[in-house]
């Protein structure tokens, strides 16, 4: 791990524990040219996940990309950083239980979508009617009674 700010090369582990959100290490470093200690996060990544598009292009899994179009369906919701990271732990792990190296958009957006509905039901709703792509609002209605049912 490089130095952020002499850049040197060789850091040394001080401390490690779990983070906060009990799905990530904290690691305490010390760089050993200027003695700077800075915390670093280490994560469980998804590996080898091919992403099968719709038109047919396969593309590597980009969780950044997910974790976007995820926060735009969050936004001015009532979820902390620390829910919305197990949001998107959840959501890997589900993909990770398929035990498959290529899976489809559409399996993405499904799993996505299962675990948001559990989350907050207008993250959903938004999240949905974007990857759905609605076309009229009796589609939208139609979602939306769904959603209330199953609330029921």
């Amino acid at each position: 791990m490089k130095c952020p700010i002499c850049y040197y090369l060789d850091t040394k582990v001080v401390d490690s524990r779990v983070a906060q959100d009990g799905l990530s290490i904290r690691r305490r470093r010390e760089c050993l040219k200027c003695g700077f200690r800075f915390s670093t996060y280490e994560e469980i990544e998804l590996l080898d996940l091919t992403i099968v598009k719709r038109d047919g292009r396969r593309e590597a899994y980009n969780r950044e990309k997910m974790t976007n179009g995820l926060k735009k369906s969050c936004e001015k919701r009532p979820i902390t950083d620390d829910r919305f990271k197990r949001l998107v732990h959840s959501i890997e792990r589900d993909l990770q239980r398929l035990k498959k190296t290529e899976i489809t958009s559409k399996q993405i957006g499904q799993t996505v979508m299962k675990n948001l509905k559990k989350v907050d039901s207008i993250a959903y709703i938004r999240y949905a009617s974007v990857y759905e792509s609605f076309k009229d609002a009796h589609e939208f209605r139609k979602e939306l009674n769904k959603l209330i049912k199953d609330k029921k």
